[in-house]
């Protein structure tokens, strides 16, 4: 009988987390509703979008991170708006907002809602891309594979350049759905622990906390951040930073000194990869660039995109 109660306790702990995960709210038009911007149907599912600013001014995408979904943008496109640049900013899937489907979340992946998007709005100009986060490596991949649709790239705090590379982190990459398990179980401590330890060290806008947060409710997005992990975030982004390079594409990259989550060994990498790329250091910087240091951001940003009256603006090579 007691070999039994021992098969029991292990069932019950092997099943909790995708009890648990099972349990979370799901995604629904009625959760929708008091969203923000707009919604459309793609080739994988809904995608949360919102397009802000003058509609002749020049465009720019912004693509967010693993956990942080577009609200992240929200004080950035506020000064970007002012300067007379169009901004659009979207839910990756399985974040905020958007659906969470299945699969493994790649470049191909991430490239094809970005175009889905783009072509839902009719948006065939060429455009400037920016990315924080793993957002840096979606829009660099984005980029190598549609040069001519981009004019300009800004990495904030961009991941691609060196892949962090624990035991805990092989296991969940590569051991199927035991890694699923260990994912489920482990990352909301760790993702809650984070949170804390960024407010600790940054002041953090209460509203990106909260909205943080909030992710671990909904059912998906655990998955979501564990199939990136598999995915985009898979191997380093050499190959595209060195297409990037050979086309000629301008990139400016801007990074945190204080950042604990990419580390600054990854300027190198990226210079060697690239030696045309233009880096900037903000020196008090942690990870949280776009919030934590908007102001800075924003002028370099500006200081780095043409103008949007300029007569230039719409003539980059």
């Amino acid at each position: 009988m007691i070999w039994l109660l021992v098969l029991g306790v292990l069932a019950a702990v092997v099943a909790t987390p995708f009890v648990i995960e099972h349990s979370r709210s799901v995604m629904s038009d009625g959760r929708r509703g008091s969203a923000p911007g707009r919604f459309v149907e793609l080739g994988q599912g809904v995608a949360h979008y919102h397009l802000a600013g003058p509609a002749t001014g020049p465009l720019v995408v912004c693509v967010h991170g693993l956990t942080t979904p577009s609200f992240v943008w929200a004080p950035l496109t506020k000064g970007l708006v002012a300067l007379g640049f169009r901004v659009l900013v979207y839910d990756l899937y399985g974040r905020g907002f958007s659906d969470r489907p299945e699969g493994l979340h790649d470049k191909a992946f991430f490239n094809r809602q970005l175009d889905d998007l783009l072509s839902h709005l009719d948006i065939d100009e060429p455009f400037h891309l920016i990315g924080y986060s793993m957002g840096g490596a979606i829009a660099a991949g984005f980029a190598a594979t549609y040069p001519a649709r981009v004019r300009r790239l800004v990495l904030l705090a961009s991941a691609g350049m060196t892949i962090r590379d624990t035991p805990r982190l092989r296991f969940i990459r590569t051991r199927g759905k035991a890694g699923k398990w260990l994912m489920l179980a482990a990352f909301p401590i760790q993702m809650r622990r984070g949170i804390r330890a960024e407010q600790t060290a940054q002041i953090v806008p209460p509203e990106i906390i909260e909205g943080q947060e909030a992710q671990l409710i909904f059912q998906g997005f655990i998955p979501a951040v564990m199939s990136s992990l598999r995915g985009i975030l898979a191997k380093p982004m050499e190959g595209e930073h060195m297409a990037l390079r050979r086309i000629g594409l301008p990139v400016l990259a801007i990074w945190g000194a204080e950042d604990g989550v990419i580390p600054a060994s990854a300027m190198g990498q990226l210079a060697a990869w690239n030696r045309d790329v233009t880096h900037e250091v903000i020196e008090d910087a942690g990870h949280g660039l776009p919030y934590t240091h908007t102001e800075a951001v924003l002028t370099l940003i500006a200081g780095f995109l043409p103008a949007p009256d300029s007569d230039d603006w719409g003539h980059d090579t």
